[in-house]
Formats: structure tokens, sequence, C-alpha cells
């Protein structure tokens, strides 16, 4: 009865240890996406989906779809250390102020908080298109410029300079693989996703989409100065040479500071690298979908014809990018201290 009984725990015991072993797997269900999949198996926590597409490398279809009978590795359960996560401390440093986020690619995944300026700030960055949509298509030297890799580019660059000056920053439109790039002709894809959603390629339920993903986020912000950002590039006839011009929604008196001070700013810029051009960008308020249907105060900023060759010179350059960026925070910056003082 003993070597039974002792035979039988044996036994529970090895089965024991192969459901622990099997515990961080999971086989996801017909029609199940990974934003679905992760809710279901409690991953929903920050930088997961991110850490999921990095344990999952090479078994993934179509716009990282998940594929029937594959078994998937899954990050950590929150609470648990995950060396891996986005936004954490860098390993190898002790300073508080040096952080990682994966989205910004292996080049520039590391930043440093500069300064406090925009402490208590929440900023939503939304590209323009993505996905199934490209957007508007420019071309030059035999090569496709698609709107939607260089508005993510741009957006890239400039939540990492928010994040620099202390704000809270969510990327609605985001790239598992495509970080902030320095190339001039950047490669196109579709794999685009809104937070980890499939974006649809009907252009109402994709607008609808980011809008909702918005207001799920302010809902829960601590910070009560928030901006929606909204970055697109116009199209137009190739002789038809614009400059920067913003948006905002109707009735926002905030919308329309932010627009003014955004354009008050990118003025003194030109001014400054080009006097003997000057800047002719234009501020204006419009009822566009995401700006009506956001709750926080949105702008939506068009940054150049991406037809004419001389805007395309203002995308193709990667330093002229990192400007647009630049220039967007100082606006920002401005802004945030108008508040402060209640301008």
């Amino acid at each position: 009865m003993n070597r039974i009984f002792i035979i039988l725990l044996f036994l529970f015991s090895i089965s024991g240890i192969s459901v622990s072993a099997q515990s961080d797997k999971d086989t996801p269900r017909n029609g199940e996406g990974i934003h679905l999949f992760l809710k279901r198996n409690k991953r929903t926590g920050s930088g997961q989906y991110e850490q999921f597409l990095e344990l999952n490398k090479g078994k993934f279809g179509r716009n990282n779809s998940l594929l029937l009978g594959v078994a998937y590795t899954l990050p950590p359960l929150s609470g648990k250390r995950n060396t891996e996560a986005q936004d954490k401390p860098a390993a190898d440093k002790q300073d508080s102020k040096t952080k990682i986020n994966k989205l910004f690619g292996n080049k520039y995944q590391e930043y440093t908080i500069k300064s406090n300026k925009l402490k208590g700030t929440c900023f939503y960055l939304s590209s323009g298109h993505g996905g199934p949509d490209p957007g508007a298509i420019g071309k030059v030297d035999g090569y496709e410029l698609h709107e939607d890799e260089y508005a993510y580019d741009i957006t890239l660059r400039l939540a990492r300079t928010l994040l620099e000056e202390g704000a809270t920053v969510h990327m609605i439109i985001q790239d598992a693989l495509d970080g902030i790039r320095d190339d001039r002709y950047l490669s196109n894809s579709d794999r685009e996703t809104c937070m980890g959603e499939v974006i649809p390629l009907n252009q109402v339920k994709r607008l609808q989409q980011r809008s909702d993903k918005i207001n799920s986020l302010a809902k829960r912000t601590k910070e009560k100065y928030k901006r929606a950002v909204f970055i697109h590039v116009d199209s137009r006839s190739q002789k038809e040479q614009l400059d920067v011009f913003f948006y905002w929604a109707p009735k926002s008196s905030g919308g329309k500071k932010l627009a003014n001070t955004m354009r008050t700013t990118f003025e003194s810029h030109y001014d400054k690298h080009q006097p003997s051009r000057g800047f002719t960008g234009t501020v204006g308020e419009r009822s566009l979908f995401v700006l009506d249907k956001t709750t926080p105060v949105g702008i939506y900023a068009e940054l150049g014809n991406i037809q004419n060759s001389f805007d395309q010179r203002r995308f193709l350059d990667p330093n002229n990018r990192q400007a647009l960026a630049n220039w967007m925070c100082r606006g920002f910056i401005t802004d945030y201290e108008n508040w402060k003082k209640g301008k």
C-alpha cells in the first residue's frame, strides 16, 4: 500500500510540475487577436503587449495575427519583475532618471529625464493612418513616401522629447518593429496597431478606435493637463509648398490657445533658422472626427505637402524630423506654463 501511495504521489508531482511549466504558455482560440488573448490570460499591464511580441518573434501571421494551434509564450503576470518592461530604469545604471522605452528602437530606446518642465502633463499621441491605410503617398528618387511612416517617426521623436521633459506619454498608434529611424527613405509596412489592436480598414471605425482609446486612457489619467495630438502629412498639388499648420476643435478655447502657441513657436524658430523665408503656417478651427470625438483638449497638425519637393526635405532628413518634434515640444512647454498661470 505504501509503495502504491509513493508511486501515485510521484506521478502527481510530475503532473504538477508539467502544469506549472506550461502555465506561461497558451494557444489562441478561434478568432482571437493578441489583445483579447492577453486579456483572457490577465496580461494587460503596461508593456506586456510589446513583451509578448518580443517573446514570440516569428510565430505570427499577417499584421501580427495569432495562428491557431501555436503555443505562445506569455509575459510574466503583473506584479512580477520583468526586466524587459517598457519604461523601466536601465538595468546597468542606478540613475532613476534614465529610462527605457522599446518602442523607440534599439538606438533610441534609452532616454534621460532632463527636466520637470512638463511634470503634471499627459499626452496622447496619434500618428495619422497606419495598418491597412498608408495615408498620402508621395514619390521621390524612385521611392514611395507613405504618410503613416513619416508621421509615425516624427510622433515617436515627439514622444521621446516630451518624456525627457517629464511628461507622461501614451503612443496610441504603435509599431513593434519600427522604432525611431534615421533613414531618408522609410520602409513601408502595414503592421501598425492601435495599442495592440488591429487597425480596421474602414475609415470611421479606424478613427473611432483611436478616439475611444484616448478617451479610455483620459478617464484614468491623474494629470489635469491633458492633450490629444494628431500628426499628419498633407497631400496637395506638387507645386503647392506648405508650412506646418494646426487645427483645433470648434469651440475649444484650450485648443485655440495651443494652436496659436504652436504657430508662434514655429514662427520664432523660422525667424532664427530661415530669416529670409519667413513662416506662413496657419491655424484654424475645424470639425474633424478625432478632434470632435476625443475628450482631452486636442490639436491636429499637418506637417507639409508630401507631394512637394521642398516640403519633402522636411520629412526626408531625420534632423528635420527631429526639429519638428523639438519645436512642438517647446510649444507644449509654453502652453503648459500659460495654462498654469491661468492665461
